[in-house]
């Protein structure tokens, strides 16, 4: 049986190919559009934002944008002074891109910056520590 189920959609979940690259071609170009133009918000001046990543929707006209402000610094600021920016960016973007649609924006904070500093966080405590520690030296043992 094919991959592909009835009337041509996909029956394994998570973005196909076209969805993987149309996202990186917005990603890119977003970092471009947001180097090179003057925002008017404030909580954007002066704060380089990071888009670690773009998922598309299926038909290519919705865009969520996973933005990190540098340092991680008033974050929801800058996610509100983005979406308040998303058409003006869209307009600018639409410039940049070769996509039958430009997508619509939505900006949202990456939140996997501060997940990997809580996982840092819980193994540099020593109980941890100590723990993983004992956990190698009996693999080791096991190994030999």
């Amino acid at each position: 049986m094919s991959s592909h189920s009835h009337h041509g959609r996909r029956s394994v979940s998570g973005p196909t190919q076209r969805q993987l690259r149309a996202g990186e071609l917005v990603r890119h170009a977003l970092v471009d559009v947001l180097r090179h133009e003057t925002l008017s918000e404030p909580a954007l001046q002066g704060a380089p934002i990071t888009v670690t990543e773009v998922r598309m929707s299926p038909d290519l006209r919705h865009a969520v944008c996973f933005v990190e402000p540098l340092g991680g610094a008033h974050a929801r600021e800058a996610v509100e002074a983005l979406n308040r920016s998303a058409r003006f960016l869209r307009g600018r973007l639409g410039h940049a891109i070769d996509l039958k649609f430009t997508p619509d924006l939505k900006f949202v904070h990456d939140e996997t910056f501060d997940a990997a500093a809580a996982i840092d966080r819980l193994l540099a405590d020593p109980r941890v520590r100590r723990d993983v520690e004992k956990r190698s030296d009996r693999s080791e043992r096991d190994e030999d």
